[in-house]
């Protein structure tokens, strides 16, 4: 018998088995727990809760550690192009070269949207936010491909969702700017046809700088998966229940949306702004930080899960680094980003907190200096973290035994009452 958890509750024990992951981490199964004792625990935001095993992320936060199916962040991000990242994520191993190329092939081959579907976009608002449009062109998806049963044509609508979904966002952007839109070109890679479909204008030649190329494939590479946050654990809740591929994503698309979660990297651009408003006096920002008296904290700096520096964050520093010199861009908000950086780095206020630029800071800086909009970071953010959410949701949909997600509660409301009737109210 493995090794077990004793829980008394009164005066009755309880054994319940500890479950112990391949990277040392230890977990107490309370599966067993209401059927046996009629309670439950109470975990608000479940920051303590386990909601399935899963064989795709590892994090360390104290030591700054993050590994897609078991190889480090780094070397992903410095070696790797983001579509073999995609099919290691989600198949659990990286590609061969012929299956590389076939990867590559099939994601070119399917990034047209129909037709038809142009005429969605005719439908927004010219101020929609581009999620709102991803997330309902994403689950509209699930007209034109309907959800299927066999391994075989489930892979097909992977491919279609990751060669559509850019598509999608950069048509989003184009609608939201009065631009028409720009179709794919079969003999660009991945990352060639998202910066055209974005930025390349009817009846010119786009040529895509390198360095921007190589900073944008480590931009998504970083952000493809990092275990059960917010919008991973939105769409495998989602997916519990039976929903398809397209209207699983959705719903991680809308959760993705907020402030505290992938709109962090705009919140950092936008405390950027209003610093440069402010006569770009950055020290009085860093002051109030500091302060005790005054409850104002700095937006892309420390990070729940890392309490050491975010390695995801060393990786964007210096391509940072390599873009602004490269660009010769010459913009306010990033020389105060950087000013900025400099003393959080240096500072033992920041250092003894592990108040540390984190990847949303250095990533908020990276999309403003190669032509990103604001409005369009979470965009970006999603289309880096879709294969992690197709990971989730095909490993939990491959999972034997698989409960549809039921949280329970502690009523803390009325007691039972007697009806009242209108008259006496």
């Amino acid at each position: 018998m493995g090794n077990t958890a004793k829980l008394v509750l009164d005066g009755k024990e309880l054994q319940l088995p500890v479950v112990v992951g391949s990277e040392g981490e230890v977990g107490i199964d309370i599966s067993k727990l209401r059927p046996q004792t009629g309670a439950i625990t109470l975990d608000p935001s479940f920051a303590n809760t386990g909601a399935c095993e899963s064989a795709i992320t590892f994090i360390d936060g104290e030591n700054g550690i993050l590994r897609y199916r078991g190889y480090d962040i780094a070397d992903l991000a410095n070696h790797a192009t983001f579509p073999e990242v995609c099919h290691l994520l989600i198949y659990g191993r990286l590609p061969t070269r012929p299956e590389r190329e076939e990867f590559r092939m099939r994601l070119t081959m399917h990034s047209l949207v129909h037709e038809d579907m142009k005429k969605f976009f005719e439908g927004f608002a010219p101020s929609a936010h581009p999620m709102v449009i991803l997330s309902a062109m994403i689950a509209s998806l699930s007209a034109y491909y309907p959800e299927q049963e066999t391994q075989e044509e489930i892979d097909l609508n992977i491919i279609r969702l990751l060669a559509k979904a850019k598509t999608l966002a950069a048509f989003s952007y184009k609608k939201s700017i009065g631009q028409p839109f720009i179709y794919p070109d079969n003999e660009r890679t991945y990352l060639e046809n998202f910066l055209l479909m974005m930025f390349g204008v009817p009846c010119e030649t786009y040529e895509v700088n390198p360095v921007v190329r190589s900073a944008l494939n480590k931009l998504l590479i970083l952000h493809a998966d990092h275990e059960q946050n917010c919008s991973t654990t939105t769409v495998r809740t989602v997916g519990s229940g039976g929903a398809n591929l397209f209207a699983s994503v959705s719903a991680g698309v809308c959760a993705l949306w907020g402030p505290l979660h992938g709109g962090a990297n705009q919140a950092v651009i936008e405390m950027l702004e209003v610093i440069r408003k402010d006569g770009s006096n950055f020290q009085k920002y860093v002051d109030l930080t500091k302060s005790k008296d005054q409850d104002f904290k700095l937006m892309g700096f420390g990070h729940r899960v890392y309490k050491n520096f975010d390695p995801r964050a060393r990786i964007l520093k210096e391509a940072a680094d390599e873009v602004l010199a490269d660009l010769g861009v010459d913009d306010p908000l990033l020389d105060i980003a950087k000013r900025l950086e400099e003393v959080a780095l240096a500072d033992s206020f920041f250092i003894e907190r592990n108040l540390y630029p984190n990847v949303d800071f250095y990533s908020g800086v990276l999309y403003r200096a190669i032509g990103i909009p604001t409005d369009m970071f979470t965009v970006m953010f999603a289309l880096g973290r879709l294969p992690g959410w197709i990971a989730h949701w095909l490993e939990q949909r491959n999972t034997p035994g698989t409960r549809i997600s039921r949280p329970r509660q502690i009523y803390s409301g009325e007691q039972a009452r007697a009806w009242v009737p209108l008259e006496e109210r």
